[in-house]
């Protein structure tokens, strides 16, 4: 197999599995790849929404949660931003973000972080290699990991938020269930919340 085969080609790799369709009764079966593909079509018809500029704005804590202890992320996939206070609330950020495709790939309630991992590792799930037996079983971590340079992992299988070494995706609907920063938010997020921190998407 030639080293170009070996490349993972994120654009026929990941199109190919928004071709095949979403299980309503199973939206983390493609939840792990943070790239959807888009047409041409999609492509033009986002082209003014991708940043949603009028509403990336701060937020209050208190609508969402009942305490911030541990640290509390919110994500709001309608105006595409991560919100982070810390447990005490002297430490705010606000980021943007990509954000699923569709509604199907869209979870939306209560969960936490339940792992952190520096330079992460992919691998398809089984559903996806049943699906793609071509697709390759393991990315290493590197520039062709679609997971960026950090990710934390979350209560709900398969799903993420993470870095992406293409920053095209941020601010669009271009994730399969995932949500995705720039690489430098990713890792400014890593240090500031811990295993526990509550996560709420709306």
């Amino acid at each position: 197999m030639t080293d170009a085969r070996k490349m993972l080609d994120r654009r026929s790799f990941l199109g190919s599995a928004a071709l095949a369709g979403v299980s309503l009764a199973a939206p983390a079966v493609f939840a792990q790849t943070p790239d959807a593909g888009m047409t041409q079509q999609e492509e033009t018809a986002n082209t003014n929404m991708r940043r949603n500029i009028s509403s990336f704005r701060e937020l209050d804590w208190k609508p969402y949660f009942s305490n911030t202890t541990n640290g509390a992320i919110l994500v709001d996939t309608i105006s595409r931003a991560l919100h982070y206070w810390s447990e005490d609330q002297s430490i705010y950020r606000l980021y943007p973000t990509s954000v699923p495709v569709s509604d199907e790939l869209t979870r939306r309630g209560r969960t936490e972080v339940i792992r952190k991992v520096k330079n992460p590792t992919w691998s398809p799930t089984p559903s996806m290699k049943q699906r793609n037996p071509d697709w390759p079983d393991f990315v290493a971590a590197g520039p062709d990991n679609p997971l960026g340079t950090r990710a934390l992992y979350l209560s709900w299988q398969y799903y993420r938020i993470h870095g992406t070494h293409d920053t095209r995706k941020i601010g669009r609907k271009s994730s399969n269930g995932c949500i995705g920063l720039f690489n430098q938010h990713i890792e400014e997020l890593f240090e500031l919340a811990k295993v526990g921190t509550q996560v709420v998407l709306i």
